[in-house]
């Protein structure tokens, strides 16, 4: 039996919510996500597991602050010291794009002490546990600046350079497949995108065209007995009706409010014979982000009718958002300071944010002093969208009233 951690995307320096905390001059939202990751070491080291697979994405950006640094340092030096061996796999937010740089992972790969095993580029070894040999295949995440520098690539757009990668990760996930031993257990490691991977939160705004992607087809293939995945931060199972499981993580911790509906948190895997792999998704501590959206009645106090709504939630702790409607027939009248008085005990307001329908503005017919009068019933009829349908009628019968009045007037 052969147990393991898979975990990614931590992304220590995600600081967008919260406040720097008093006890210890560190940014409270760094500290939740120090948390979650210690809850999931504590979790590894209450299980004595064999190894930790963590797929990618360590810090918010390639330069991380030296608190960050020690912060993660010191979160995974707990498992060096009992004893735990670490696959660490380099993903898009960890390598710097530039060469001669070192990623932010490399200080990893280069401390004199063992069980710490870097991927930076394709590879595949036999990591040795105290519960036997597994075999590891790791992806990092594939850049395109060697490739884009390329004679034969120079005059490629970004989206055939995008294609071509995923060609070539797709062959090397095969040739590295075909190499394993199908009778020892095998674990495909990647920070990749995956066709039908769901984007949450602000990934959403992420474009394929410029992400090298991957079809499930070309991952879960044999002999490999678990795909542990980072890049994307929703927890999902892409293959759920075959084998092997073809599992993102997703991250450890809320990053935005586009994922204040998501659990967070990383998988236990388990693998007691060949073929037999099965994962427990374990949710890690979440710090609560809480949306609250109120459509303001045209009666009654409009601040009231916010902090009742307020009052409904339990918001202590939590990074709170605040969305009211304003009728249209009514001006804005809500008392923003008793807002923020209600939110006092909340870990952060993010914002009191004040929503109005969008008025279209009627658009005037463009009319000009030689235009007949069929001409410029027809821009005035066109501009009008409640008489548009009824356009050539009313231009019929009124030309019909003119020659009426016209006859009339030479009768006279």
């Amino acid at each position: 039996m052969i147990r393991f951690i898979h975990t990614a995307d931590i992304h220590f320096g995600m600081e967008n919510y919260g406040r720097v905390d008093a006890k210890t001059g560190i940014h409270s939202r760094l500290l939740d996500f120090e948390r979650a990751l210690n809850a999931c070491i504590d979790r590894a080291l209450a299980e004595s597991v064999d190894f930790f697979l963590f797929s990618g994405d360590a810090y918010k950006t390639t330069n991380p602050s030296p608190t960050q640094q020690k912060l993660l340092l010191n979160c995974f030096l707990r498992l060096h010291k009992a004893g735990i061996p670490m696959v660490i796999i380099v993903g898009n937010h960890d390598n710097p794009l530039s060469f001669g740089k070192a990623h932010t992972l490399d200080i990893f790969g280069d401390l004199p002490l063992d069980g710490f095993h870097v991927i930076a580029k394709p590879t595949s070894f036999v990591l040795l546990t105290k519960s036997g040999p597994i075999q590891i295949v790791g992806i990092p995440w594939p850049t395109r600046n060697n490739v884009a520098v390329a004679n034969k690539h120079l005059i490629k757009s970004t989206s055939e350079i995008a294609s071509y990668l995923s060609q070539a990760v797709g062959t090397i996930v095969q040739s590295f497949a075909q190499a394993l031993d199908p009778a020892m257990p095998a674990v495909l490691a990647g920070h990749l995108t995956v066709s039908s991977g769901i984007f949450s939160g602000s990934e959403k705004r992420a474009i394929y065209g410029n992400d090298p992607v991957l079809l499930p087809s070309q991952l879960a293939i044999p002999p490999f007995d678990y795909v542990a995945l980072g890049h994307l931060h929703r927890n999902q199972n892409l293959n759920p009706n075959g084998y092997p499981p073809l599992v993102y993580a997703g991250s450890i911790e809320r990053v935005d409010f586009g994922e204040r509906k998501e659990d967070k948190g990383y998988c236990l895997v388990q693998i007691p014979e060949k073929n037999k792999a099965t994962y427990e998704f374990i949710k890690s501590p979440m710090r609560p982000f809480i949306q609250i959206e109120v459509e303001l009645q045209s009666t009654g106090d409009q601040t009231q009718q916010i902090i009742d709504a307020i009052n409904k939630h339990d918001i202590n702790d939590a990074i709170v958002k605040i969305l009211y409607h304003v009728p249209d027939d009514k001006k804005d009248m809500v008392n923003i300071h008793a807002i923020q008085k209600t939110c006092a005990f909340a870990m952060h307001l993010v914002g009191i944010i004040p929503i109005r329908k969008v008025v279209t503005r009627e658009k005037r017919a463009t009319l000009k002093v030689d235009m007949d009068i069929a001409t410029l019933l027809g821009s005035y009829f066109e501009a009008k969208a409640e008489w548009r349908d009824k356009k050539e009628v009313l231009i019929n019968k009124t030309l019909e009233l003119l020659e009426e009045t016209k006859d009339e007037r030479e009768e006279l």
